[in-house]
């Protein structure tokens, strides 16, 4: 088994049949990730698949897509699910950090990434290893294939490191007086 490194990130990002999910060591390092499916008892599983990576990991921050706003496009069953998940790292001392569609939207617009499929291609830029991964642009018919969860999980953490960031350099910049 694989050493876990310090200052690890963990996203999840649900869908209708399970979930994606990847760890990050720093903006630049990807750790580990994959996919989860659920078929029954769908939120159970879920949550018992996050708190096994969350024991396996013991990441530092979990990373969630907001999922309580009145805008946020959840499913109550996937809301609950994402509570649960933002509870239990929270009781494992990890910080839980959430981010909306929105803020994920302005980190990848420096990119010219508007859309998820302009999103996850910026993703594969930056993570060369989820290139296997990445899914034909749907056409509008069809419902969004299961592996981008594994791209908005990874746009999630980039948005995080991008936005907490951010946060650091102010908070030390107010520390530093005028």
């Amino acid at each position: 088994m694989t050493e876990r490194p310090p200052h690890l990130t963990l996203a999840v990002h649900p869908h209708r049949h399970g979930f994606g999910w990847v760890a990050f060591t720093g903006p630049f390092a990807v750790f580990d990730w994959g996919m989860v499916k659920a078929r029954r008892n769908k939120n159970a599983l879920c949550l018992g698949k996050v708190e096994a990576l969350i024991d396996r990991f013991t990441p530092e921050a979990v990373v969630l897509e907001a999922y309580e706003a009145p805008n946020a496009k959840r499913a109550d069953r996937l809301a609950r699910l994402c509570r649960a998940i933002a509870a239990l790292a929270a009781d494992r001392g990890a910080d839980v950090a959430i981010y909306t569609r929105a803020d994920v939207a302005a980190c990848f617009l420096d990119v010219g990434a508007r859309t998820r499929d302009e999103v996850a291609l910026a993703v594969v830029r930056h993570v060369d290893a989820f290139r296997h991964r990445l899914p034909k642009r749907r056409k509008p018919w069809q419902a969004e294939d299961e592996r981008m969860a594994l791209f908005s999980a990874a746009a999630l953490v980039l948005t995080h490191y991008r936005l907490g960031a951010a946060t650091l350099f102010d908070g030390l910049k107010d520390e530093a007086g005028p």
